[in-house]
C-alpha cells in the first residue's frame, strides 16, 4: 500500500508560481511511477507530469512543458511539482498519483494510488 498526501495549493495571481508537495509513505519501490494530474470543475482528470521514484526520467503534457517541473527528494519521500507562469486555466484540484507500471503513463486509469488533492486557484 502507498499513501499520498498533497500540500502547497492556494491562490496565486496569473504569472505567479507555486510548488506543490506530495508526501509518500508505505511500500514505495524504485520502480514506482509518480505523477501529477489536475481536474478542473466539470472536466476530466488531466495528466500533467510523471517520473520514476528512482528519478532520471520525466514526461510532461504539452500544455505544461517548460512551465512545470516534477522532481523527487527520496530522502524526504516527497514528490514536487514546481509550477511557473501560472494561468487562470491552471485552476483545478491537483492530485498526486502512483503506480507500479513500466512506462510514464498519461492515463489516469493506470494509477492505483491517489492523494486527496490540493486546490490551486489562479486569478487573472
Amino acid at each position: 500500500q502507498v499513501q499520498l498526501v498533497e500540500s502547497g495549493g492556494g491562490l496565486v495571481q496569473a504569472g505567479g508560481s507555486l510548488r506543490l508537495s506530495c508526501a509518500a509513505s508505505g511500500r514505495i519501490l524504485s520502480s514506482h511511477v509518480m505523477a501529477w494530474f489536475h481536474q478542473a470543475q466539470g472536466k476530466e482528470r488531466e495528466f500533467l507530469a510523471a517520473t520514476k521514484w528512482s528519478g532520471g526520467v520525466t514526461y510532461y503534457a504539452g500544455s505544461v512543458k517548460g512551465r512545470f517541473t516534477i522532481s523527487i527528494d527520496n530522502a524526504k519521500n516527497t514528490v514536487y511539482l514546481q509550477m511557473n507562469s501560472l494561468k487562470p486555466e491552471d485552476t483545478a484540484v491537483y492530485y498526486c498519483a502512483a503506480a507500479l507500471i513500466p512506462d510514464l503513463s498519461p492515463r489516469y486509469w493506470d494509477y492505483g494510488y491517489w492523494g486527496r488533492g490540493t486546490q490551486v486557484t489562479v486569478s487573472s
